[in-house]
Formats: structure tokens, C-alpha cells, sequence
């Protein structure tokens, strides 16, 4: 498993945060294109048939495809580099550190402008704590 100093994963921020970005526009793209196939599915069932453009269908299921890909490949990107997606909603990510000999996860949430926090493996999200000496150099020059 790749782990990060906080420098490392700081500097890291802005590539992932922007396949983070894409990752998330993709899914609600490909979440609004089944909403619409949904509620057509929905219309049919209800009125006992209708006329549907199957062409345009066709479409929206195969760009519903396309953005579902589109995130798929972007998430990898991001797997790729070593960071953990913990939640697509919030857009929340974890970077492996070790401190003190021990696996720890720096814990950053899209809209933070640099990592604040940390937790272990076990605690998660909830478990949140802000960086301390531990973690090096900038840990103090953290925006108030």
C-alpha cells in the first residue's frame, strides 16, 4: 500500500480533487439519465404502453453508460495514485500515512482547501482529528 507524507498528499490535492470533480459530475449525469429512463419505465407501466422514441432511449441509456465509465475510469485514476475514495457524495478521501510506526488515513473532504485531519483505520470519518507535530512540516500553517 503506497503511503503519503502530509506534504506529499497536500501537493497531491489539486489532480485528484480534479478527477474527484469528474468522477462526481459523471455520476450524477449518469443518475439523471436513469431518473429519466426510470420515469419513463414508470409512465409505460402506468398508461398500459405508449409510444416511446426508441432512438432516444437508446441514447440517453447508452450516454447513462458512457458516464457511468467515465467514472469508473477517473475513480481508477485516483486508486491508482494510492488515495481512498470513502464517500462519492461528500467527496470524501483518505491518503495512507504512517506515524510513529503506525498506518494512519489523512482525511480530507472536497471544499477543504488543504488536510486538517486524520484517523485511524478503525475510527473512519467519525473519528476525525485535527493534524498534530506528528505529521512534519505545515501541519501548523493551516488556514483558521
Amino acid at each position: 500500500m503506497k503511503t503519503f507524507t502530509l506534504e506529499e498528499a497536500n501537493a497531491l490535492l489539486p489532480i485528484v480533487e480534479s478527477l474527484l470533480g469528474q468522477v462526481m459530475a459523471a455520476k450524477e449525469e449518469a443518475e439523471r439519465l436513469e431518473g429519466e429512463l426510470q420515469s419513463l419505465r414508470q409512465r409505460i407501466f402506468l398508461s398500459g404502453g405508449m409510444t416511446v422514441d426508441i432512438a432516444g432511449v437508446a441514447r440517453n441509456r447508452t450516454e447513462a453508460e458512457a458516464q457511468v465509465q467515465k467514472a469508473k475510469e477517473s475513480l481508477g485514476e485516483i486508486d491508482s495514485i494510492g488515495v481512498q475514495v470513502k464517500d462519492l457524495d461528500t467527496g470524501l478521501l483518505d491518503f495512507p500515512c504512517r506515524i510513529d510506526g503506525e498506518l494512519v488515513l489523512l482525511c480530507w473532504r472536497r471544499g477543504e482547501t488543504r488536510i486538517e485531519y486524520w484517523h485511524t483505520l478503525e475510527a473512519g470519518f467519525r473519528g476525525r482529528q485535527p493534524l498534530d507535530e506528528r505529521f512534519g512540516r505545515g501541519w501548523r500553517d493551516r488556514p483558521n
